[in-house]
């Protein structure tokens, strides 16, 4: 076969694991409008997947599982809501993820929370605007403009404990899971 039958088996295998990391993201988004209240898990766990992409076979393929989950979803996946929320922070937010955690430790919590913040308003506007999904603070009357800062707080939150999460996971990940799993399939 020579040297280019090997290259070409190399790329072939690139191409073939980001094609069943996308299908797999593309699964835990359809999820979403399967199972009730999944909005916001099965993104997650979507992006969850491309840390594994990253950690194998680098930045630049899991971005491209990145892209190909979201132009899917954008067509197969009903909720919308989750396929905004994918696009705009929890698809590409584990890939960039050990790159934030590179600055200096004050300044990792700052840019996380003001890209964190800085998404979730715009997504808020764009499941208004542009998926047409009514603001549900105005029924609060006057109490509503509270309610947003708290669930601004709340989301603030959740985001953080995701960032935990995502941390321990690529742990896991990398100490148990790879020399356990991969290194008998391999």
């Amino acid at each position: 076969m020579g040297s280019d039958g090997g290259v070409f088996m190399k790329k072939s295998a690139l191409v073939a694991i980001g094609g069943l990391a996308s299908a797999l993201c593309v699964l835990l988004m359809f999820m979403t409008g399967l199972i009730p209240f999944s909005t916001y898990v099965f993104p997650g766990m979507a992006g969850i997947v491309l840390i594994a992409v990253a950690t194998e076979i680098g930045g630049a393929t899991a971005f491209l599982v990145f892209l190909a989950t979201s132009l899917l979803s954008l067509f197969i996946v009903p909720d919308r809501e989750s396929v905004l929320l994918f696009i705009m922070l929890l698809g590409y937010y584990p890939m960039i993820k050990p790159k934030l955690e590179r600055l200096p430790k004050p300044f990792v919590f700052l840019v996380k929370g003001i890209l964190f913040n800085v998404v979730i308003v715009a997504f808020y506007y764009a499941t208004i605007y542009l998926l047409g999904i009514p603001d549900l603070l105005s029924d609060w009357g006057s109490l509503g403009k509270y309610t947003s800062y708290v669930a601004l707080g709340l989301a603030n939150y959740t985001f953080f404990m995701y960032d935990f999460l995502l941390s321990r996971v690529l742990l896991l990940y990398i100490h148990w899971f790879r020399p356990r799993i991969l290194k008998k399939l391999s």
